[in-house]
């Protein structure tokens, strides 16, 4: 049976995350508040914000900006977005 959580960012019941995704306490939380559906959203948000913003994860000021944003991200706060993305069903 699937592991269910009541998801922060959709405010509903959603399939849960299999494991935590990170360790210590933000990991657990994330692992008992987010959906594997809203994850999936941030790691693509994130992946953009990297590439597009040239972020290198070895220096601790783009760590704290990722996890920012991750944060508001799963608020439904504003995030800041990839200059130039176009996602792919709205560019046909």
């Amino acid at each position: 049976m699937t592991r269910t959580v009541f998801c922060r960012k959709y405010q509903k019941e959603l399939p849960g995350l299999v494991t935590p995704p990170l360790p210590g306490a933000r990991g657990q939380e994330i692992f008992d508040t987010v959906s594997q559906q809203a994850w999936q959203e941030w790691q693509q948000l994130q992946t953009r914000l990297i590439n597009e913003k040239h972020l290198s994860l070895i220096k601790a000021e783009n760590r704290r900006y990722l996890l920012e944003q991750m944060e508001a991200f799963f608020d439904n706060k504003p995030t800041d977005l990839a200059a130039g993305y176009v996602p792919t069903d709205a560019a046909q």
